[in-house]
């Protein structure tokens, strides 16, 4: 007997009849496996294992029992190893549009009128607020600390935000993300006055000159993390929205959930591992071997210890973070020779030979952190204000669905109700 081929990822998602995404969730809950195309980058499937999936009386919640949250949006799809915002592929719109309009498409469907269109900006009271708030924290806070407090003042500053008509939340919107951007400290030359958003940041997370290819590369990276479906981070934002919360207290929600260590606060950890790899006495430029060992070191010294190593895997793309490889591509154009640069090629360098997966996005955002000599936890900030545009489009469309998010837990404590 003449054994079946193997099958493509769209072959064996149609023969289970399911999208592509779903086929990659059964692979992460160990319910397939699969193995590398001669392509290296697209996966094959047992025909044999799929069609015993396929079976009516086979079940597909894997190892990881438990019930999903499932919510109907309109906004992100994480289909055929891409990310979708609104159809539209997601590293097309960070190559063709800004930060700034693709906020707008996800807000309203539609792209801005050619031509100076509302101004991102918060008011003169609220600015005030923000930087005052942050300015009483303690030297050493993190960027991201320093925006969470900055939203609530904000907040305070803004009589009308508790007005949720589409409109006014865009609004709101606008002038939130503006207003998180300016009221950091400046670490390098002040920005034009209503400059792009990727610009204004710049000036609060580096002290370099910002040099047009960098600035873009920045905001390629707002761009790639504005949104991500149901993030852990999104659907706290979405629970808050959906009891009428206003969009500040949104932003809020999403704040305090993205910090965590296996959320936006992953890339705080991969900023440190390459700090440690661009030591002080780190080869100089020529010397790629020495800094390939130091590379080499550092990673096997965590692995034995038995640290995980973060920034590589994505159990959304098995293949790879298509996100991650817009973002390395961007600044490898924008900073050739960089040595910076070269002391994140030897960290993918060591990972490689060491078989890790391919690296995800919180790693392409501590490559830009470090080889822009941004302050420390500059790509968790980065990270923030990007998902803040994707938090307020959910925003949306929880005040349009206007019907609280109200889960149910499946108890299983001590036996009640027995009239004991």
């Amino acid at each position: 007997m003449v054994s079946e081929r193997r099958l493509t990822t769209a072959e064996a998602a149609a023969r289970l009849g399911v999208k592509p995404a779903t086929l990659y969730a059964y692979v992460s809950r160990g319910l397939l496996s699969r193995e590398r195309a001669p392509d290296g980058r697209t996966s094959t499937f047992d025909p044999a294992e799929i069609d015993r999936l396929a079976r009516p009386d086979r079940p597909r919640r894997g190892r990881r029992p438990g019930p999903e949250l499932v919510m109907p949006s309109a906004l992100t799809a994480i289909a055929d190893g891409l990310p979708w915002y609104r159809g539209l592929p997601v590293a097309e719109l960070a190559a063709t549009r800004s930060f700034e309009e693709v906020a707008s498409w996800l807000w309203t469907g539609r792209f801005p009128d050619p031509g100076p269109g509302p101004a991102w900006r918060a008011g003169e009271a609220a600015l005030a607020a923000g930087r005052r708030a942050q300015a009483a924290l303690p030297e050493a806070a993190l960027p991201l600390e320093r925006i969470r407090v900055i939203a609530a003042a904000l907040a305070a500053g803004d009589e009308l935000r508790l007005e949720l008509h589409p409109a006014a939340v865009t609004a709101a919107g606008r002038a939130l993300i503006a207003g998180l951007v300016d009221c950091l400290p400046r670490q390098g030359p002040a920005p034009p006055a209503g400059g792009a958003i990727a610009g204004r940041l710049w000036a609060g997370l580096s002290t370099l000159a910002p040099g047009p290819e960098l600035v873009g590369t920045l905001d390629a990276a707002l761009v790639l993390l504005a949104d991500h479906e149901l993030a852990a981070s999104t659907v706290a934002a979405r629970v808050a929205a959906s009891v009428r919360a206003d969009p500040y207290a949104v932003a809020s929600a999403g704040l305090a959930v993205v910090s965590g260590s296996l959320h936006g606060g992953a890339s705080l950890g991969i900023e440190a591992l390459l700090d440690e790899i661009d030591r002080p006495d780190r080869a100089a430029d020529g010397e790629m071997g020495r800094l390939r060992d130091r590379a080499v070191g550092v990673v096997g010294a965590r692995l034995r210890r038995g640290e995980r190593l973060r920034g590589f895997g994505h159990r959304l793309y098995p293949d790879g973070d298509p996100r991650a490889g817009v973002l390395l591509d961007r600044l490898r154009a924008a900073a050739a020779g960089s040595p910076r640069l070269a002391v994140v090629e030897a960290l993918l360098e060591a990972a490689a030979r060491r078989g890790l997966p391919e690296p995800n996005v919180d790693l392409a955002l501590a490559a830009l952190a470090h080889v822009t000599a941004m302050t420390h936890g500059a790509a968790e900030a980065i990270f923030a204000v990007a998902r803040t545009a994707g938090w307020i489009a959910h925003a949306l469309e929880e005040y349009d669905r206007n019907t609280p998010i109200r889960p149910r837990a499946v108890y299983t404590g001590p036996p009640v109700g027995d009239g004991g």
